[in-house]
C-alpha cells in the first residue's frame, strides 16, 4: 500500500497538489489553470479519471483560480468551508459545493482527508492531512505560525509539503514595501526557513521518508540555500523543492516495515 503525491506547482503564482493510491485521488488546492493542471498531469503519467475531489484552503486566488474550469470538466465536488466559499469571488456553479468541518474526517473512496485551522490572514483557512490506511500525509502551507494544530498533525505524517516561504535576511533587504514585508512574518502570513526548520527539526517522526518545501518566494527566498539548509537536518529524509514553475517528480510514500 502506498500514495503517489506530487506538486503540480507551489509559490505565489498558484498552488496545487496531488495525493492518491492507485484507484482514486484528491487535488489539494487549484491555483493554476484547467489546461496547465491536465498538461502537468500527463507528463507525469497520472489521469485525471483518478480526481475524485477538490479540498481548498482558503480563498486567496493563487488556491482557487482554477477551480471553476476543473470542477466543471470533471463535475468534480468542490470541499470549502462556508466562509472560505463566500470570501472566494469566483462562480461556484454547475459543480458540486460540499462544506467540511475541521477534525471531521472526509471520506473520499479509500481515502481519508481531515481538515484543521491554521494561522493565515484568510477568512477560514484549513491545512489538510491526507490517509490511506495508515499512511498520511500532510499540506502545511501559508502558515503564519506553527500552533499546536500544526505541530500534532505533522508528527503523524510519512510525508508532507512545508511551506518554507521566505529567507529573513532577504525578506530584510528586499525591495517589498514595509507593510508588505510585516504582512509576512506577522504571525498569519508565512513560514520562513527558520520557523520551517525549527518545526522540521524538533517534530519530524522518524518514519517521515519525504519533506516538499513548499511557496517559496520568488524574491525572498532561493532554492538551493533551503535546500541545503534542510539537507543537513535531514536525517534521513529526502528534500525535494517544489517548483513556483514546473512539477515535481512524483513520490511514492509508504509505511515503513515493522521488524517483529
Amino acid at each position: 500500500m502506498q500514495l503517489f503525491i506530487t506538486s503540480l506547482n507551489s509559490g505565489s503564482n498558484g498552488n496545487c497538489y496531488y495525493i492518491g493510491n492507485e484507484k482514486e485521488a484528491v487535488l489539494v488546492d487549484a491555483g493554476i489553470s484547467c489546461r496547465e493542471t491536465e498538461k502537468r498531469m500527463k507528463r507525469l503519467g497520472l489521469s485525471m479519471d483518478k480526481v475524485k475531489a477538490i479540498f481548498i484552503s482558503h480563498e486567496h486566488s493563487d488556491h482557487i483560480r482554477g477551480v471553476p474550469v476543473l470542477a466543471r470538466k470533471y463535475q468534480l465536488p468542490v470541499f470549502i468551508t462556508p466562509h472560505t466559499l463566500q470570501n472566494s469571488k469566483l462562480l461556484f456553479e454547475n459543480f458540486s459545493v460540499e462544506p467540511f468541518q475541521a477534525f471531521e474526517p472526509v471520506q473520499i473512496g479509500s481515502l481519508t482527508v481531515t481538515a484543521f485551522p491554521k494561522q493565515h490572514d484568510a477568512a477560514d483557512p484549513h491545512s489538510f492531512v491526507v490517509a490511506y490506511n495508515d499512511i498520511k500525509v500532510g499540506v502545511f502551507t501559508d502558515i503564519g505560525a506553527p500552533c499546536e494544530n500544526v505541530i500534532q498533525y505533522f508528527q503523524q505524517c510519512h510525508a508532507v509539503f512545508l511551506e518554507a516561504n521566505y529567507d529573513e535576511d532577504l525578506l530584510d533587504r528586499g525591495h517589498y514595501p514595509y507593510y508588505l514585508k510585516s504582512r509576512i512574518r506577522g504571525g498569519r502570513g508565512h513560514l520562513s526557513n527558520r520557523q520551517a526548520l525549527a518545526l522540521f527539526a524538533a517534530y519530524k517522526p522518524s518514519f517521515m521518508s519525504h519533506v516538499l518545501l513548499s511557496h517559496l518566494s520568488k524574491d525572498n527566498n532561493c532554492p538551493e540555500l533551503v535546500k541545503e539548509l534542510f539537507t543537513t537536518h535531514a536525517d534521513g529524509t529526502e528534500v525535494i523543492v517544489a517548483s513556483r514553475f514546473e512539477e515535481t517528480l512524483v513520490f511514492n510514500i509508504s509505511c515503513p516495515e515493522v521488524l517483529l
